[in-house]
């Protein structure tokens, strides 16, 4: 158990070296959306689509998401240094919805960095971190940088949306187009609040 925590953590720490920050991710997304592109080895027209909305989405977060005054002082008196490294791709339209409030928490605290790494460029990271045995993104993993340890992992979806997806796999077998569309609703109408809710509660800070 000792060996396979320290490979865990030497796996994160190779990756930390690597990531992004995510001003870098957003502008790679950016030129992507620009340039008819995707992340990730499949340049398929779907990914390519996904991409151009994700871009669109994650602008829409950024203008739209605000941190209460009560929280910001929450992170600010926050006592640890932490990194939130993040397993992703472009066209992810989970991760569009969360890696903009992510980045708000990461900016309204100095002791919270944001990292972000792509999924298939990083399968061995991600494989150390799968949801269920797959590799759901986004994933983000919570490391303690003074005590050098990993904290928490949070994915790939927040805490009310994996009930919603559970109970209509449940119900219909699998996640239909339509229902992908109402679980985008769900998110503008949540306004990222159980995202924020879900991150606080990963830092002990809810």
């Amino acid at each position: 158990m000792e060996l396979l925590e320290k490979n865990r953590l030497e796996i994160v720490q190779d990756y930390l070296q690597k990531a992004m920050d995510y001003p870098s991710y957003r502008a790679l997304v950016s030129k992507l959306a620009l340039t008819g592109g995707s992340t990730g080895p499949y340049q398929s027209e779907i990914f390519v689509n996904y991409t151009k909305l994700g871009d669109k989405r994650m602008s829409r977060w950024e203008k739209t998401f605000k941190i209460s005054e009560e929280v910001r002082q929450k992170l600010k008196s926050l006592d640890k240094e932490l990194i939130l490294l993040v397993l992703t791709e472009s066209w992810c339209g989970d991760a569009a919805a969360s890696l903009p409030i992510m980045d708000k928490i990461a900016e309204a605290s100095p002791n919270i960095t944001l990292k972000i790494v792509l999924r298939d460029e990083s399968l061995d990271l991600m494989d150390t971190f799968l949801t269920n045995g797959a590799r759901s993104i986004p994933k983000v993993i919570v490391f303690d940088k003074v005590n050098n340890e990993i904290v928490g992992e949070w994915g790939p979806r927040p805490s009310i949306a994996t009930q919603m997806v559970e109970d209509y796999k449940r119900e219909h077998g699998k996640l239909t187009d339509e229902f992908k569309q109402e679980l985008q609703v769900w998110y503008n109408k949540n306004k990222g609040q159980n995202i924020l809710e879900d991150i606080l509660g990963l830092l002990a800070l809810e």
